[in-house]
């Protein structure tokens, strides 16, 4: 294949995907211009790659880069907020607000790095188990486990996630 079908190749396939991969690295590192930088990152790897990339595995494999890339960012920058005191957990939601919409920012900020992850793959890119398996090089037995935790975390926290109308 000639170097210009290559790259028009390429420039196709990132036209195509490159939204949807950013959109995953947002659910990931939870800040668009970092998504933005880390997409764009991970696209460069992709493309020094691309002529061996085979073209039928070439989504799961950007996908695999830019997870990688979004999770490496995470180890090396890690947020951490020290207080004094933690936060009661609350009682049952008050009916009023079951129609309240959730604070996702919130809810995704409670999950670690790679459950984050794994939620975003599973739940926005509705891959199954065995996708995101390969995507993150883990067992699907820790694909199931952690999305269970992650669940079973925002499930607790629920009550606390709901936007209430002067929060909006």
């Amino acid at each position: 294949m000639r170097r210009t079908d290559r790259e028009q190749e390429f420039s196709d396939f990132f036209l195509a995907r490159g939204p949807a991969l950013r959109r995953t690295a947002y659910l990931i590192v939870r800040d668009w211009h970092t998504a933005e930088d880390l997409t764009q990152q991970a696209f460069v790897k992709l493309y020094s790659a691309w002529p061996r990339v085979r073209r039928d595995s070439a989504e799961a494999y950007a996908r695999k880069v830019v997870v990688n890339q979004c999770l490496s960012h995470l180890r090396r920058h890690r947020p951490e907020a020290p207080t004094e005191h933690l936060p009661d957990r609350t009682g049952p939601v008050d009916p009023a607000q079951q129609d309240s919409p959730l604070d996702l920012g919130a809810a995704l900020a409670l999950l670690a790095p790679r459950q984050r992850a794994i939620v975003a793959l599973r739940f926005l890119d509705d891959l199954p188990v065995s996708e995101v398996a390969a995507a993150l090089g883990i067992a699907e037995g820790t694909v199931k486990s952690q999305t269970s935790r992650a669940l079973d975390t925002l499930r607790t926290h629920l009550p606390d996630l709901v936007l209430t109308e002067e929060s909006r």
